[in-house]
């Protein structure tokens, strides 16, 4: 890694990241559907007559997909050859900032342009050190402008770090929201909320239910079985006592709730969509103990009667529960 004079970053800014971008396709109604399924949004605007796009999909009729944009600037390019010349070879996206100025709809068509508005001087993070690099990207419909997308990424060299021998896992949030939860886990227990009002099973732990709203509620126990809904496997960045990679999964319970935590028994690569698995209890060290998941007859996965090698995307890497 060596130093780059901040002036000959600077020089970028103002530079065009992208010019005379165009959408692949207009503002349509099917890819609004898709959008509002997955977000489980409902509100009528974005499914009635005359639907609006949801706000928060300015960036999405801007990708380029899987075959990618011809519209990246050179500036750009070159921006990104000096930093990656320089050692700062790894990237990772730390924020995003939108401005909606107007709805699209159906029919409209995109067009966009983008600026690398700032370039940071070198930066030490807990990631490593680099370089801060924000973009601006203006989103017209019509020849309009609809909204203005900024997004910020860190540019650096991955930091050398070792683990020590005496750390130890991050402790949960334990509160008084969930305590009960932690309580069941240290008697070997997987509890789950039940309504009082209306009887719907619910995890995480909450003070309410999201369906009725009565604050009355009580537990049951979780038989233990399980299958892997969907899953993702950690590879950076590192935390203290995680060795990546490793996999994180979301169990759904045979009681119909989900739960986030990791899957034993098998190598972090051989977890599959519809495994199942079955509860076990793990003591992480000599004040922490885990709920986790052991998958059952080897990890074979059946779907509709065959064996499934599918994978449905997911996030987080949160362990237990509440």
């Amino acid at each position: 890694m060596k130093d780059i004079a901040y002036e000959e970053l600077q020089a970028f800014e103002g530079r065009p990241a992208a010019e005379g971008g165009v959408g692949k396709d207009p503002v349509n109604e099917p890819m609004i559907r898709h959008w509002c399924e997955a977000m489980g949004d409902t509100h009528p605007a974005y499914g009635g007559a005359g639907p609006v796009a949801p706000p928060t999909m300015l960036q999405v009729w801007t990708m380029g997909g899987l075959s990618g944009h011809d519209g990246r600037s050179e500036a750009y390019d070159a921006l990104f050859a000096l930093l990656d010349g320089a050692g700062y070879t790894s990237v990772v996206a730390t924020d995003c900032e939108q401005e909606y100025l107007r709805a699209l709809r159906p029919g409209d068509e995109i067009t966009f342009d983008a600026v690398i508005e700032s370039v940071s001087e070198r930066k030490t993070t807990k990631l490593g050190a680099g370089h801060f690099v924000t973009t601006r990207m203006d989103v017209r419909a019509g020849g309009r402008l609809a909204g203005t997308h900024r997004f910020r990424i860190l540019k650096y060299a991955p930091a050398q770090r070792r683990r020590r021998p005496d750390e130890k896992r991050p402790r949960p949030v334990v509160n008084r929201d969930n305590a009960g939860f932690w309580e069941g886990v240290a008697a070997h227990r997987l509890l789950i909320q039940r309504c009082g009002g209306c009887g719907t099973l619910r995890f995480p732990w909450l003070p309410g239910c999201n369906a009725c709203g009565s604050p009355e509620w009580d537990t049951v126990e979780a038989g233990g079985e399980g299958t892997v809904y969907s899953y993702v496997v950690m590879h950076h960045p590192p935390f203290p006592a995680f060795d990546p990679p490793y996999a994180v999964a979301l169990v759904e319970l045979a009681e119909g709730v989900r739960i986030i935590s990791n899957v034993t028994g098998v190598p972090y690569d051989k977890v599959r969509i519809g495994m199942p698995v079955r509860l076990e209890f793990r003591r992480v060290d000599e004040e922490l103990e885990l709920p986790v998941f052991r998958a059952v007859d080897g990890g074979q996965t059946f779907e509709g009667g065959r064996a499934s090698e599918g994978v449905r995307a997911s996030g987080g890497a949160a362990e237990g529960g509440g």
